[in-house]
């Protein structure tokens, strides 16, 4: 009788802990970039294949992301990404715009190290840009220069947990914008309230700085349609 050959088993030889944020990453990733939209449900399994990484790691990935509201786990079935109703994308802009006041006052009072000059040439480009007219990486390019202001401001929050919990935000705010493309037309004005916060944070006036990102809030409700 002939030895049957046993072939070995696929395994993974990185330990769980890895994996595990592997996974995690990777979803954080595609719910960022807009993979992963508002809406989207997919089973376990699909999740799986999708992230490319085993199922206990998965399983960990999405508890993780439940927590901090970006998808939903029903039961059996598989899990749910995010809603971006009226009622999310309010509380979600509104929270940042919380943490974006004492992330200035706190880059304005300790000095912080953000390179204005920087933030200041990207806006301003890409005002620029906008201005011309739309083009197909126009609104990905919005996303990005968004985000680097909003990012720097962040920097000024030295607590922990407040730190955490703008990055959280950050995610549901990612997944929000990704439902909605930014037109020409919001591009530039959303850059010209960003340019009053620069100003006011180049100023090193506070309340400048305050009523600037007060201001956008307004402004960012309004384009989204839940404003008062």
């Amino acid at each position: 009788m002939k030895n049957k050959k046993i072939l070995p088993k696929k395994m993974h030889h990185r330990s769980p802990d890895l994996l595990n944020e592997q996974a995690y990453t990777t979803l954080i990733q595609q719910l960022r970039n807009g993979s992963l939209a508002s809406g989207t449900f997919l089973s376990m399994q699909a999740l799986v294949e999708r992230l490319d990484r085993p199922i206990a790691a998965v399983r960990d990935a999405v508890k993780r992301a439940e927590a901090s509201g970006l998808v939903e786990i029903l039961p059996k079935k598989g899990v749910m990404v995010m809603g971006t109703g009226p009622k999310i994308t309010r509380e979600c802009l509104e929270l940042r715009m919380i943490l974006d006041c004492e992330g200035a006052r706190q880059l304005i009072k300790n000095e912080g190290s953000v390179d204005l000059r920087i933030l200041r040439e990207a806006h301003e480009d890409l005002r620029a840009e906008a201005i011309k007219g739309a083009t197909p990486e126009l609104p990905r390019r919005a996303i990005k220069t968004d985000l680097m202001l909003h990012d720097a401001l962040s920097k000024g929050i030295e607590s922990e947990l407040t730190t955490r919990l703008y990055g959280e935000n950050r995610n549901r705010v990612a997944v929000i914008q990704n439902i909605r493309p930014y037109l020409a037309d919001r591009i530039i004005s959303s850059m010209d309230e960003h340019l009053a916060i620069i100003t006011a944070l180049e100023q090193r006036d506070t309340q400048a700085a305050v009523e600037a990102v007060r201001n956008h809030l307004l402004h960012t409700l309004r384009w989204w349609g839940v404003g008062d």
